[in-house]
């Protein structure tokens, strides 16, 4: 029996996770949105410190509490296991949401360049936005952002097993969706304490979910992923091991 209202659900929270994405980076550059990271009025920096850090840790707690197979396991008690994956990346965006309209500027500057250095800034942002794009698609964007998972579900067909696979950028690391992020958040002309304090709160936990989703890849994939830690960097490419084999023995 179809269920069209599954469907929709799936539908309806990828499009709000894409929208909450792209305007993060109008966010962070200052470009195309409302409110920016640096808008606002400053207040004082303890009270802004302490309201950001805790949109950060909301952010990352719930994040990695629904990502947990335990929860997971416990959770679809109550959701369905198709619309499992959807609500994980609704929580996300709601989340991310709420750190960026709640967010305290600490407007004070840290680096400012212009001319062919602001140029290069952006093209790294690009370069990051681009590498999340496409790290998505390398693997499974449709399966990543629950949209395969409410297609069977519609359709009565079960979903596919997972598949361990390492296609173009995730040969040179293990996870490069987590580092094209990480571009994101420090590429920027104008560092402000404040985008400071987020890119490094932000790449601090993108460290923590790392550490827990490497070793729900081992047990899930057991020799073949300790095998694939010892050959391929976690997060940053590693130049030498990108060389021929003569190249590194000359």
């Amino acid at each position: 029996m179809r269920r069209p209202g599954l469907m929709l659900y799936g539908i309806l929270c990828y499009i709000f996770f894409n929208i909450a994405f792209l305007y993060m980076a109008g966010f962070l550059l200052g470009i195309a949105v409302p409110k920016a990271i640096n808008d606002g009025v400053p207040s004082d920096v303890t009270a802004s410190l302490a309201i950001n850090a805790l949109l950060v840790f909301l952010f990352g707690f719930f994040h990695s509490l629904m990502a947990r197979q335990w929860f997971k396991d416990r959770w679809t008690r109550l959701v369905s296991v198709e619309a499992e994956r959807s609500t994980f990346v609704l929580q996300a965006a709601a989340f991310l949401t709420l750190l960026m309209l709640c967010w305290k500027p600490m407007p004070s500057v840290v680096w400012s360049v212009g001319g062919v250095w602001a140029l290069a800034a952006y093209a790294l942002f690009l370069t990051g936005l681009v590498t999340v794009l496409l790290s998505t698609f390398l693997i499974d964007h449709w399966e990543l952002f629950g949209l395969r998972q409410v297609w069977a579900g519609n359709n009565g067909t079960p979903n596919p097993k997972p598949v361990f696979k390492t296609p173009l950028l995730y040969r040179f690391v293990r996870h490069p969706m987590q580092l094209g992020v990480i571009m994101v958040f420090f590429a920027t002309p104008v560092m402000t304490a404040g985008h400071l304090f987020f890119a490094v709160s932000m790449t601090v936990y993108v460290f923590i979910g790392l550490y827990f989703e490497e070793r729900s890849l081992v047990r899930e994939f057991g020799a073949t992923y300790r095998d694939y830690q010892r050959r391929v960097p976690m997060l940053f490419p590693n130049p030498f091991r990108m060389l021929p084999r003569r190249a590194q023995s000359a």
